[in-house]
């Protein structure tokens, strides 16, 4: 399952970070690191991007590039 899939109100932990490139390394520096725990506070009124809780902090990430994060939900 990918991050872009995850409803709101829902939690997971990171599996994988399958993005290429500076985006694959931006999530990396975000937190996206296999094992952390991730929650799924809400979407956008037009589905993008997601809002989410990364270690603490609020994040806005586009569902493109949640596409490339593999979870397990929780």
């Amino acid at each position: 399952m990918t991050l872009d899939e995850m409803k709101p109100g829902n939690e997971c932990r990171v599996v994988k970070v399958d993005v290429e490139g500076v985006a694959g390394q931006r999530l990396l520096d975000m937190g996206f690191i296999p094992g952390t725990l991730i929650s799924i506070i809400r979407n956008a009124p037009l589905m993008d991007p997601i809002d989410i809780r990364v270690k603490g902090y609020m994040l806005a990430l586009r569902r493109s590039e949640a596409r490339g994060v593999e979870v397990t939900p929780l």
